[in-house]
């Protein structure tokens, strides 16, 4: 079993994280998941959520995911997602003013995107 997994984190717009990973954390419509070298192949769903990528140096890339798929094949795993930021990227007096404007406008959507960026940011 290989030590490592190449990771490629795509949204619609660009590419937002490339590198080599032991370990990454996913939500997706059949609950979370973690993949880590050798892990069987996969292509699933992506759910809103956090993501955790665990780098080969012990470090944690975390990024703010919106849908998108995830797929795992030759130690190779790819999430491309609609929306993805990172969490260093993450404004996080913005996210906490946009969940405040959601709820008061009773907007389902907005209010999960700025919960899972919040969610990102208290991950890293």
């Amino acid at each position: 079993m290989a030590a490592e997994l190449h990771v490629e984190l795509v949204a619609a717009d660009r590419q937002v994280w490339s590198g080599e990973a032991t370990l990454v954390i996913a939500r997706t419509t059949s609950g979370d998941i973690g993949v880590m070298p050798g892990h069987q192949p996969l292509l699933g769903v992506l759910e809103s959520g956090p993501v955790t990528v665990r780098t080969s140096d012990g470090q944690a890339v975390v990024a703010a995911v919106h849908g998108g798929f995830i797929s795992f094949a030759d130690n190779k795993l790819s999430l491309l997602a609609e929306i993805a930021e990172l969490s260093d990227e993450i404004d996080v007096q913005r996210a906490e003013r946009a969940l405040e404007r959601a709820k008061s406008e009773a907007d389902a959507s907005a209010e999960r995107r700025a919960d899972v960026r919040l969610r990102a940011v208290a991950v890293r």
